[in-house]
């Protein structure tokens, strides 16, 4: 027996467990009930108006043209019932990221609100909120004339190198070059 707390040596070895040497692979959990909500039915779109023309006559001269811009017809995000859950969605909707200050504020952790997403989504927690904000990307990159920079602070992705990363590995391009892509003509300003 050592001097050293007079345990002997065993006491090193004693949580020592040899492993079979095959390494197990973790399988993606899967939600074997139908998901109360998806992503398209909580999701709120950043862009709340649209752009709209208004002709005016004023006397025989030639019409004038004004452009206003009026509450666009969206669809009103589905209510989960879980009202974390809700307030998670407008967290989300309002850009912000900071997900240890949204649990802490709740008293939750955050494998509590990820374990809420999969059970109302079937999605894990960081799929559903990468999803999220690369559609609210895809939108303003489309509709506005953001900078990169404004728009990955606005979808809550931080930096102008995060929605570089974001749109490389989703669509193997860089975020202007998205822009260009998925953008028609006519789409700048067209929702504000």
């Amino acid at each position: 027996m050592s001097k050293t707390n007079g345990k002997g040596d065993a006491w090193k070895n004693r949580h020592h467990y040899k492993s079979s040497g095959v390494k197990k692979e973790k399988q993606p959990r899967v939600l074997k009930v139908e998901p109360q909500v998806t992503l398209d039915e909580v999701y709120m779109s950043p862009l709340k108006t649209e752009r709209q023309y208004e002709v005016t006559r004023n006397g025989e001269g030639e019409p004038q043209i004004t452009t206003i811009y009026v509450p666009r017809n969206l669809p009103q995000p589905k209510p989960t019932g879980v009202r974390v859950m809700d307030e998670y969605v407008a967290y989300l909707a309002a850009g912000h990221s900071n997900l240890t200050d949204f649990c802490n504020q709740r008293g939750l952790r955050l494998g509590d609100l990820d374990s809420l997403v999969f059970v109302l989504t079937g999605m894990r927690g960081v799929d559903f909120r990468q999803r999220y904000q690369v559609r609210m990307m895809d939108e303003l990159l489309r509709y506005t004339s953001l900078t990169p920079a404004e728009v990955a602070h606005r979808c809550g992705l931080g930096k102008a190198f995060n929605l570089y990363q974001i749109t490389k590995r989703e669509y193997n391009e860089a975020p202007m070059e998205h822009r260009k892509n998925i953008r028609e003509k006519g789409d700048e300003g067209r929702y504000a």
